[in-house]
């Protein structure tokens, strides 16, 4: 006999906080980059002010998404085994992402003016947090490998 849906127990805090942390920080990078940017270009101001409010807001989200990143993988080997992130895919998303992080500040830091590179890092990150989004919530149930064999 199953359970009904009204007996499952409430998400915690785990759930709660990885779900928060990632619609914040992979929303936030995508929608800089695909909405707020070209919206400002499209409202008619300045070329120059369009891309100082994207390198300003784009440095800022880059940290967001690692201390959010950081805070996903603290929740990640909560919830499994610690040495199993190197084997989960949301742990090797997870730790791609702060590795991003790091690369878009060092070069960010070293060399300003290699502004495509630090648009293709800033992509990746992105398209990093596109991946762990498909990607299970730890401890929601079915992780993967745990079917019926």
């Amino acid at each position: 006999m199953s359970r009904s849906v009204i007996f499952k127990q409430p998400p915690g805090a785990a759930f709660i906080s990885w779900q928060l942390a990632q619609t914040f920080w992979v929303g936030g990078l995508w929608l800089l980059h695909f909405v707020l940017l070209p919206a400002l270009g499209k409202y008619g101001l300045a070329p120059l002010l369009v891309s100082e409010v994207g390198r300003a807001l784009s440095s800022l989200l880059v940290g967001f998404a690692a201390f959010c990143a950081l805070l996903q993988l603290l929740v990640l080997v909560q919830v499994a085994r610690p040495f199993s992130i190197w084997r989960d895919t949301r742990g090797q998303l997870l730790l791609s992402v702060l590795v991003l992080a790091v690369a878009y500040f060092a070069v960010s830091q070293w060399l300003p003016e290699a502004q495509r590179w630090l648009l293709f890092n800033y992509l990746v990150l992105a398209f990093c947090g596109l991946l762990l989004v498909l990607q299970p919530i730890p401890g929601a149930g079915a992780e993967p490998g745990s079917g019926l064999r």
